[in-house]
C-alpha cells in the first residue's frame, strides 16, 4: 500500500477539523453521543477527501506512464527508408511469377 503524500494529510486534516466545526455550529450539538456522531462523519469525510486525492494522483502518474510509453513505442517505429524503391520486375505474360526465395535468418513475412 502507496504511502500518503502530504497533500493528503493536510487536506484530509483540514477536511476533519473544518467540517467537525462546521457541524458543530450547524447542528448545536450538547451530549457527548452527538459530539462523538459529529466527529465521525467529520473523519469519514476528512477520509473521503484523502482517498479523492490519492485516486486524483494515480490518474495523473498513469497518464504520464502512458504517454512516455506511447513516445517511446512512437521512437521505436522505424520511419520511411532513405532508399529508393526498386522499379517493379515486369511480369511475364506466358508463365507463372517464379516465388523469391528467403535467405538465412530472414522472416517469411518480409517479402
Amino acid at each position: 500500500m502507496p504511502r500518503p503524500t502530504a497533500a493528503q494529510f493536510a487536506y484530509g486534516s483540514a477536511a476533519v477539523v473544518f467540517s467537525a466545526l462546521a457541524l458543530l455550529l450547524l447542528t448545536g450539538a450538547e451530549s457527548g453521543i452527538a459530539v462523538a456522531a459529529v466527529a465521525a462523519v467529520a473523519l469519514g469525510l476528512g477520509l473521503t477527501v484523502s482517498a479523492a486525492l490519492h485516486q486524483r494522483d494515480m490518474r495523473r502518474r498513469r497518464g504520464a506512464a502512458l504517454d512516455a510509453a506511447l513516445h517511446t513505442a512512437r521512437e521505436a517505429q522505424p520511419g520511411p527508408s532513405a532508399a529508393p524503391a526498386a522499379p517493379a520486375a515486369p511480369a511475364t505474360p506466358t508463365g507463372p511469377v517464379p516465388a523469391q526465395r528467403t535467405g538465412a535468418g530472414v522472416h517469411s513475412l518480409h517479402r
